[in-house]
């Protein structure tokens, strides 16, 4: 596949990375829920290579946003819990990104398991939309033990890497269930779980990108995109309520499984 080039392009990618982590870190999602779909979408890179993009741009903006609320005194972020679910979507980061490998080599071209990621990811973003819109009637849990919180954050870790989108939604609807958190509360411990997982995931798989097709000036202008995508999105959670941050996540649901239907069909057919 030919190289990323020209103004246009860069620009387009940028914007997307941009806006992306602006609601990432408004919802808690990361940004990669909307990056990967979106640059996929647009047919300029294989999966592979804009699940390495997505992951450096969501990395960037959730190790801004947890490291800015914990220096603020502004972090609710439950140790007890969020650190062992941390530690099992790490592992799970790694196990994901080897599946997606196995998956990729099972088909005759890259397009096939773009198909069957965008599949999974629509699939599983219906049932998010759907508990999403009917959690306040969903009687959920209070999970504490490590144990469980390790094996859940492995869950989580497995598919948020396998579809490349670094976390977010899924991480949402678990904290929600298992844990009973709040929606913005909810979402600082989302984004501390998806920098661990991404961290870790992104690490790995630097050996088997091919940088011939990738500008360093396009990661770098997309990690950094990430970046100020975060500072805009910390400084607007602070001005809205958890009800308008649910309307947004459940609008942001939609698109996406919108994009995701796009997505399959095209690598289906062409």
């Amino acid at each position: 596949m030919a190289r990323v080039t020209g103004g246009f392009m860069y620009a387009l990618f940028f914007i997307i990375s941009f806006g992306a982590s602006i609601i990432g870190a408004i919802c808690g999602i990361g940004g990669g829920v909307i990056i990967k779909p979106v640059l996929d979408a647009s047919g300029a890179l294989l999966p592979g290579t804009i699940n390495f993009l997505s992951g450096c741009t969501v990395l960037a903006m959730t190790c801004y946003s947890v490291l800015r609320n914990r220096l603020s005194g502004a972090t609710s972020i439950e140790g007890k819990t969020a650190v062992p679910l941390a530690v099992g979507a790490a592992v799970g980061g790694l196990a994901g990104k080897q599946l997606f490998d196995i998956v990729e080599g099972l088909f005759p071209t890259p397009e096939l398991a773009g198909a069957v990621q965008a599949v999974a990811l629509g699939i599983i973003t219906i049932g998010t939309l759907v508990y999403n819109l009917n959690k306040s009637r969903i009687s959920t849990l209070s999970i504490s033990g490590a144990a469980a919180c390790v094996v859940i954050g492995f869950a989580l870790g497995v598919m948020s890497s396998f579809l490349g989108i670094g976390g977010g939604p899924i991480n949402l609807v678990v904290l929600y269930f298992f844990f009973s958190m709040g929606t913005k509360q909810a979402a600082q411990n989302s984004l501390f779980i998806i920098l661990c997982s991404q961290a870790t995931s992104t690490v790995t798989s630097i050996p088997t990108v091919d940088f011939s097709v990738i500008d360093p000036l396009l990661i770098a202008g997309m990690i950094c995109c990430g970046i100020l995508g975060g500072i805009c999105g910390r400084a607007i959670n602070k001005h809205i309520d958890e009800r308008h941050v649910d309307k947004l996540f459940s609008g942001l649901m939609v698109v996406i499984v919108l994009i995701c239907v796009y997505n399959a069909a095209k690598h289906l057919v062409f």
